[in-house]
C-alpha cells in the first residue's frame, strides 16, 4: 500500500484545490490513467497515475481547498509514489529539488529532532507565516516571535539561519514585533466596521486566483519603486497596413490585431534597448537574452499573462496565431505553467474597452509593463497646420531599480517609429 501525494504542478506551487476525482475506491488504475484534476491559482490540470494498482482509500474529497503539496490524497495498492501532472513539465520530483533550499529538518541539525515543531504560526491578518519546522522549534525555544523575523529561504520562508541571526541580536523579540506590527499596512475594514448591515449584500468567497492576484499586486506596489512614462503614437499607417495584411492572410484564417503589432514592436524595441529587457534580483540585474512578452488576458475570476516566447524572432502571423491560441486556452484554464510563468516584459491592452489611458502594476520580477489605450481621432499639429490623426496613448511603467527614466524614454523612442511606420516590422 502506498500513499498518492498531492503533486507540485509548478516549481513555486505550495498548495492547490483538488477539483475532481476521476476514480473511486475499488477502481483499478494503470500508469498513465487520469485519476484527478488539480487547480492552482492559474490553471486546472489533469493528474495521471504513475503505476498500476487498486484505489484503496480516498483521503481528500473533491473540492478540498488549500491542499498542501506532498499531502497524501489517496492510497493505492502497489508501488506508486506520487501522481504525475499530465500537462506540466514540473513533475512530482520538484519538491525533492526544493527541499534542500527550504532547509528541511534533515539537512539542518539533529538536536532539533527531539522536540516536535510548534504549529505553523499566523500573522495578525490570519495568513500563514512560512517557516521550516526546525525554525519554528528554535524560535519557540528562544522566545522569538516569528512575525518579527524576515525569512531568507525560498519565497521568503523563515529558516534556521534567520532564527539564529535574530537570536544573536538581529531582532529583539518584543521590540521587533512592535516595529513589525507598526510597519504592516493597515488591514482592510470589515463590512460591519463600515456600517454595512448583513442581508444588504452578497459575499463571494475569494478563490485561489483572486487571493494570489491580490497578494502579488500588493507586494508589487509596496516593494517596487515604480514610475510611469507616457507617449502618444499615431496609428493611421498601422491600421492601413493591418487591413492589407489581414486581407493577405484571410485564406489562412489568420487575423492580426493591433495588440499583435504592439507585441512585435515591443519585442523589437527591447532588442534595440536591451537595458529595458531586465529584471531586478537580490544577486544583480538579470539581462534577458530574448523578448518573452507576457500579454494580459482577462479570464473568469481574474487575470493571467500567457507568454509569446522570443517574440522578436516571430512574424505577425505567427504572433497572431499564438496569441489567439494562448488566450483561448487561458480562458479555459488549460495553460501549462511554463506558458504563463517567466516572461520578461508585459503588455496590457484595454483599448478595446474604450479606455484612453491607464497605468498598470508591474508584474514582478519583470522590469516594465506597457499599458495600451484606445486609438481615437484627435487634433494634431503637422508642419504648423492643424490636422486629425488616429492617436493611441501608451504608458510604460518601470521598476526604477532596473529601468531609469532615460532608459525607459529610449525604449519608447524605439517603440514609437515601429508603430507609426509598421512596414519595418514586416521585413
Amino acid at each position: 500500500m502506498t500513499d498518492i501525494l498531492m503533486p507540485a504542478l509548478s516549481p513555486t506551487m505550495e498548495e492547490g484545490v483538488l477539483a475532481k476525482w476521476h476514480v473511486k475506491v475499488g477502481d483499478t488504475v494503470s500508469a498513465g490513467d487520469v485519476i484527478a484534476e488539480i487547480e492552482t491559482d492559474k490553471a486546472t490540470m489533469e493528474v495521471e497515475a504513475v503505476d498500476e494498482g487498486e484505489i484503496l482509500e480516498i483521503l481528500v474529497p473533491e473540492g478540498a481547498e488549500n491542499v498542501k503539496v506532498n499531502t497524501p490524497i489517496a492510497r493505492l495498492s502497489g508501488d506508486a509514489v506520487a501522481p504525475a501532472p499530465k500537462k506540466a513539465d514540473a513533475p512530482a520530483e520538484t519538491p525533492k529539488t526544493e527541499a534542500p533550499k527550504a532547509e528541511a529538518p534533515k539537512a539542518e541539525a539533529a538536536p532539533a529532532q527531539t522536540t516536535p515543531a510548534p504549529a505553523a504560526p499566523k500573522s495578525d491578518d490570519g495568513s500563514r507565516i512560512f517557516a521550516s519546522p526546525l525554525a519554528r522549534r528554535l524560535a519557540a525555544q528562544a522566545g522569538l516571535d516569528l512575525k518579527a523575523i524576515k525569512g531568507t529561504g525560498p519565497h521568503g520562508r523563515i529558516v534556521k539561519r534567520d532564527v539564529e541571526s535574530a537570536g544573536k541580536g538581529g531582532a529583539q523579540p518584543a521590540a521587533a514585533a512592535t516595529a513589525a506590527a507598526s510597519a504592516e499596512p493597515r488591514k482592510a475594514l470589515s463590512l460591519a466596521q463600515m456600517g454595512i448591515r448583513d442581508g444588504t449584500y452578497d459575499l463571494i468567497p475569494l478563490d485561489g486566483m483572486k487571493k494570489a492576484v491580490a497578494r502579488r499586486m500588493v507586494d508589487s506596489v509596496q516593494n517596487v519603486p515604480h514610475f510611469p512614462l507616457f507617449i502618444d503614437v499615431e496609428i493611421d499607417q498601422l491600421m492601413a497596413v493591418r487591413a492589407k495584411v489581414n486581407k493577405m492572410l484571410e485564406p489562412q484564417g489568420v487575423k492580426v490585431s493591433v495588440n499583435d503589432f504592439v507585441i512585435k514592436a515591443a519585442a523589437l524595441a527591447l532588442k534595440m534597448v536591451p537595458e529595458a529587457n531586465a529584471s531586478y534580483t537580490p544577486e544583480g540585474i538579470a539581462m534577458h537574452h530574448n523578448a518573452d512578452v507576457s500579454m494580459a488576458v482577462a479570464i473568469d475570476g481574474g487575470l493571467i499573462t500567457p507568454i509569446i516566447r522570443k517574440a522578436e524572432t516571430k512574424g505577425l502571423a505567427q504572433i497572431a496565431t499564438e496569441s489567439k491560441d494562448l488566450a483561448k486556452r487561458a480562458r479555459e484554464r488549460k495553460l501549462k505553467p511554463e506558458e504563463f510563468q517567466g516572461g520578461t516584459f508585459s503588455v496590457s491592452n484595454l483599448g478595446m474597452f474604450g479606455i484612453k489611458q491607464f497605468t498598470s502594476i508591474i508584474n514582478e520580477p519583470q522590469g516594465c509593463i506597457m499599458s495600451v489605450g484606445a486609438g481615437e481621432q484627435r487634433p494634431v499639429v503637422k508642419d504648423g497646420q492643424l490636422a486629425v490623426a488616429t492617436v493611441m496613448t501608451v504608458t510604460l511603467t518601470c521598476d526604477h531599480r532596473v529601468v531609469d527614466g532615460a532608459t525607459g524614454a529610449r525604449f519608447l523612442q524605439a517603440f514609437k517609429p515601429l508603430i507609426e511606420d509598421p512596414v519595418a516590422m514586416l521585413a
